[in-house]
């Protein structure tokens, strides 16, 4: 079956963003209570969606030239940028009980581990 996402380590962070969002989850529900379990989650599919959307532009890239594939990453980093601020609304305009501290730190922390996708490799060795 194939992917729309085609870049290992995009694949590869994404899957550490959704582990990080249902740890982080599951820790605030044990210490806290479920609405704010419902924010931890929340805030870290914000960054899953918007970087998964990233993740898929960036796969579709077809060209070779440097000028392509500068304007595929501006491209892509406009639509996670423009997706990341509508959930961002959405979310703060549409759940009324989000705890808002819980969601933004959720955020941030898989918004960081995004940026490691530059320490991924891509290699296709196996160890």
């Amino acid at each position: 079956m194939p992917s729309w996402i085609t870049v290992k380590p995009l694949q590869i962070v994404l899957r550490w963003q959704l582990l990080c969002t249902i740890m982080v989850s599951i820790a605030v529900v044990l210490l806290m209570d479920l609405e704010s379990a419902l924010s931890a989650l929340l805030g870290g599919m914000v960054s899953v969606v918007s970087s998964a959307a990233f993740a898929v532009i960036v796969s579709r890239h077809q060209g070779y030239t440097a000028g392509g594939t500068i304007r595929t990453a501006l491209r892509a980093e406009a639509v996670k940028i423009l997706l990341t601020v509508l959930l961002l609304w959405l979310v703060f305009k549409l759940y009324e009980n989000v705890n808002a501290l819980v969601f933004i730190g959720t955020f941030i922390v898989t918004v960081i581990l995004n940026s490691l996708a530059l320490l991924v490799s891509d290699s296709k060795k196996n160890k």
